[in-house]
């Protein structure tokens, strides 16, 4: 049982520290952690590059967590797992040719392993390897795999999101916002317990990655959205 769940972290983690904001910033020759907020989140690369930067590094960020939940259910489909009757448990063999096979996965659970490579996703986005464990808030990947995991919940989400957005211009109470509605709708819309518990610790990590904005927010300090500037990105604002 541990080396399904080792390789589930190992996979999630990898895929979430991949740097897509600062590599997309990179590309421009401007360096994303000393610009704007300092944060190669979505948000950040829009202000200080404009939409077009912001919208493809929010889709990168996102695909990592579909990338990091939907694997274990893609490797099922395909065959790789051996599904058992009844119930959800499988047996994964995880054949790769070059370098011979993996010993079989026992009644390894599918949604656990979905699960734990999200969980470990945002991790590595929040404070990934490749940039010296500095990194975004999590909230693109996060949409991502609920995206897979639990549609109708992001849904929901989304929607609270777009509405307190739209009526604040606050991207950061919006986000908050948003985390906080997860375990709420997957609460209401009867979820397992397994991700019933991961929307509360996905809401709690969200919030505490944003708690320099909450605090900016009571004090009436945090920074509304606005679009990018004709100023050049070294001089915009945090």
């Amino acid at each position: 049982m541990f080396l399904p769940l080792l390789i589930a972290i190992v996979i999630g983690y990898l895929l979430g520290s991949l740097p897509c904001g600062y590599l997309v910033a990179k590309a421009k020759g401007v360096n994303i952690f000393e610009v704007g907020s300092k944060s190669p989140g979505a948000t950040n690369v829009r202000r200080v590059l404009g939409n077009g930067p912001g919208n493809l590094v929010f889709v990168l960020d996102a695909f990592k967590g579909v990338l990091a939940a939907g694997w274990p259910s893609a490797f099922a489909r395909a065959g790789e797992f051996a599904p058992q009757t009844p119930g959800n448990h499988a047996d994964f063999i995880f054949f790769i040719t070059s370098f011979g096979s993996f010993p079989a996965f026992d009644n390894v659970q599918t949604i656990e392993l979905a699960v734990l490579a999200l969980g470990a996703a945002l991790l590595g986005h929040s404070y990934s390897c490749f940039t010296k464990f500095r990194g975004g808030k999590g909230v693109a990947t996060t949409a991502g795999g609920f995206l897979v995991l639990m549609p109708c919940v992001l849904a929901i989400a989304l929607t609270v999101w777009l509405l307190t957005f739209q009526l604040s211009r606050f991207v950061s109470l919006a986000s908050i916002l948003a985390a906080l509605s997860l375990p709420v709708a997957a609460f209401f819309l009867g979820e397992p317990p397994l991700l019933l518990g991961l929307s509360l610790l996905i809401a709690g990590f969200v919030v505490l990655r944003h708690r320099a904005n909450i605090v900016r927010l009571l004090n009436g300090t945090e920074n509304r959205f606005t679009r990018k500037s004709a100023e050049p990105p070294g001089s915009a604002q945090p």
